[in-house]
């Protein structure tokens, strides 16, 4: 080796040595799940939650006027609140809604992390999987609201209409959501009228099971639970209940 190749030699290493302390220091802050360079959070005081099914309602109802006005607040996102539910949650709401991509439950309510327990299929189509989460939510968490929430122009319910129209039978397990809409369908309108008629009979015939699933109408009964049914507009953005 000459002379001249010792330095670059040399600085290779350097380099390589850097690299790999870089790399090391990267996998301790993988691993402890905190970056180095964050302080530990602050401590915040608790935002007062729900705790009836009143008090829940007019949460969701404030954090949708926040939603349509855009002053999204994007509340219980702080570290300290991460941090906080690492050991347990209390959601105070559980919301069936749509698969929709424009309806997620926590961005149309301005809700956070912790605050919603949430299960979506397309039109709030139940089955046991379904109703064993909704159970889980209400039996095991306490929680005080069960809101079914459909939407305007839920391609579900126009899918079950113009199947039910046509007498078509729909691909794979598209075919099932539509059997269980079905029962929904108002044939008393026609065309686009049918299917947002249908939207909002389907909302009701949801609630109506499950407010009268055995476990669950006990906690109705009982004043603990309330099931309510409510519809979001896409064109405005806005909830409003059925």
């Amino acid at each position: 080796m000459t002379s001249d190749q010792r330095p670059h030699r040399t600085a290779r290493r350097a380099l390589l040595r850097a690299a790999l302390t870089g790399t090391a220091a990267l996998g301790t802050g993988l691993a402890a799940g905190t970056p180095a360079a964050v302080a530990a959070p602050a401590a915040v005081p608790p935002r007062k939650r729900p705790t009836t099914a009143e008090e829940a309602l007019r949460e969701l109802a404030e954090g949708n006027r926040r939603w349509c006005t855009y002053r999204e607040r994007h509340p219980d996102e702080t570290p300290a609140v991460r941090q906080a539910l690492t050991t347990a949650q209390h959601p105070f709401a559980l919301v069936l809604g749509c698969i929709d991509s424009r309806v997620a439950p926590e961005l149309v309510f301005d809700q956070g992390l912790g605050d919603l327990m949430t299960v979506r299929t397309a039109g709030q189509v139940l089955d046991e999987a379904v109703l064993g989460s909704l159970a889980y939510g209400v039996l095991e968490l306490g929680i005080p609201l069960l809101m079914v929430l459909g939407h305007q122009s839920c391609g579900a319910v126009k899918a079950a209409v113009q199947a039910d129209g046509t007498g078509a039978h729909l691909p794979a397990h598209i075919q099932y959501l539509a059997e269980q809409i079905s029962p929904a369908i108002d044939r008393t309108k026609t065309g686009d009228a049918r299917i947002d008629a249908t939207v909002d009979a389907n909302i009701r015939l949801v609630r109506a099971r499950l407010a009268a699933e055995p476990d669950l109408a006990a906690k109705v009964d009982s004043g603990e639970l309330a099931v309510v049914g409510a519809r979001y507009e896409l064109t405005t953005q806005a909830v409003h209940c059925l």
